[in-house]
């Protein structure tokens, strides 16, 4: 099985009445549905998918001293990936921000789709998480 992880940061501005109206149901220049689109592919066998809600993301890494770190990142939309010969691979949204997950299997392949509201400022600190600026833990924040 093949996953395609898509996250789209939704346009609050967006109209769905223009779009009728002006252009068949379809977004214009001036009327996008998303600000941005991250597309990730897990190319391994995936073996399973498994979601879990208001999670703890461990967020690691090593700090320009030298000094690695690990901090906490509570509340968070979690999908873990297991795949075949490969370590699980975590991808994942800050509640607060997020508006709505799809996840659609077919045909051994899976289609995840994170939307994540506009309204607020958020971090993406590796790739696959996104973080709401007031989550973010501040010992990271210079």
């Amino acid at each position: 099985m093949k996953c395609t992880i898509h996250v789209y940061l939704l346009n609050e501005l967006f109209s769905q009445k223009i779009a009728n109206e002006n252009f068949n149901g379809n977004e214009s220049a001036d009327n996008k549905k998303y600000i941005w689109e991250d597309e990730l592919v897990i190319s391994g066998t995936v073996l399973s998918i498994q979601e879990r809600q208001n999670a703890v993301y461990d967020l690691r890494g090593i700090l320009p001293n030298g000094n690695q770190f690990l901090e906490e990142v509570q509340a968070m939309r979690l999908i873990t990936i297991t795949s075949e010969n490969t370590p699980d691979c975590a991808v994942g949204v800050s509640e607060s921000i997020l508006d709505r997950l799809e996840i659609d299997t077919k045909n051994y392949d899976s289609i995840i789709r994170f939307y994540i509201k506009d309204n607020e400022p958020l971090a993406n600190p590796i790739p696959g998480i996104y973080i709401a600026s007031k989550e973010f833990p501040t010992s990271l924040i210079r």
